[in-house]
């Protein structure tokens, strides 16, 4: 069983039932602080050291050393360190920072820096400006100079304040309660003839002051292509608010004309400038369609409907 260093040993002892350190040889990336003579800091009934500022992440820090633990967090019998954001006034009203501290002691012994290993991510707002471990290091662990902590009576204490950068966007969904049904009916003539690509119905308003059309793809597209006629429901842009999606729940039928057997297909999609059109490439095989035991197809005329119903309304989140 590999054995372990006096530090690492004393760690896991006193610490890591709170707070993961391990050590390493490179110094803290933002900040050390090395305080002489650190017996006395206690002698004089100092509660804690503050040092210099220093900047890490675009901001002004300071490091607090309660060299008898910081009563208030419960930290007696330990050293207290504690982050401070300086002079947070110069930020926005309703400003955050979101960072990953780790804290360090110095190991005389075993040359290396002996760092909290805690990936949480830290909120610093307008009622939390300061955060810390209260049990940082025992002082029975601290104070006995065979661990390595002290070097005639001299410590060093370290910082990295690595601040997370947040891209976050937000969206709100606005439910309409009063929002009516639209229905829109499409009698499509001379069937056998059509030889375009895609038709298109005459527009239509639903859902507000929004304009629609049915989309009709004979001979099918894509992979319905040659095997099923498509068929769609399309927005159009320009009755769109910009940077406004709608939730729209839609059945889209071929209307069996004489035993009321109709084919449909049903989706509740996104409609917005990006995604104007939505429906089923695979819609209804023309083998159906055109059998005339089906009553999709009479007189060579077919009848497309649409019935959807607008739900809601997605929007950047102002807030």
């Amino acid at each position: 069983m590999p054995t372990k260093s006096i530090t690492e040993m004393k760690i896991v002892d006193q610490v890591l039932s709170t707070t993961p350190m391990k050590g390493r040889k490179a110094p803290p990336s933002h900040y050390t602080f090395k305080i002489q003579s650190f017996s006395l800091l206690s002698k004089a009934s100092i509660e804690k050291c503050v040092s210099e500022e220093f900047e890490a992440g675009g901001h002004k820090w300071s490091l607090s050393i309660y060299p008898t633990g910081n009563l208030k967090g419960n930290g007696q019998g330990h050293v207290s360190i504690y982050l401070t954001l300086v002079d947070p006034t110069s930020l926005p009203n309703d400003w955050e920072l979101n960072a990953i501290i780790n804290f360090s002691a110095y190991n005389y012994n075993d040359d290396e820096y002996v760092t909290t290993q805690d990936a949480t991510v830290r909120r610093f707002h307008v009622m939390k400006t300061e955060w810390g471990i209260s049990k940082f290091i025992s002082l029975e662990t601290f104070l006995d100079p065979s661990n390595g902590y002290l070097n005639d009576d001299d410590c060093v204490f370290g910082a990295e304040v690595f601040i997370i950068k947040t891209t976050n966007k937000g969206d709100c969904l606005s439910m309409i309660q009063e929002s009516s049904k639209v229905s829109h009916s499409w009698k499509f003539s001379k069937f056998s003839s059509a030889n375009l690509d895609k038709y298109e119905s005459e527009s239509f308003v639903g859902g507000g002051d929004y304009k629609w059309k049915l989309l009709l793809y004979p001979n099918g597209v894509v992979e319905g292509k040659g095997v099923c006629v498509s068929l769609f429901l399309a927005l159009d842009a320009s009755t769109l608010p910009a940077n406004t999606k709608l939730v729209v729940d839609c059945t889209l039928r071929a209307k069996d004309q004489i035993s009321g057997q109709n084919a449909q297909r049903k989706f509740n999609r996104k409609f917005s400038s990006s995604n104007l059109v939505w429906g089923s490439r695979l819609f209804l095989t023309l083998t159906k369609l055109k059998n005339p035991n089906n009553g999709f197809l009479v007189e060579d005329t077919c009848i497309f409907e649409v019935e959807f119903l607008v739900v809601g309304l997605l929007t950047p989140r102002s807030d």
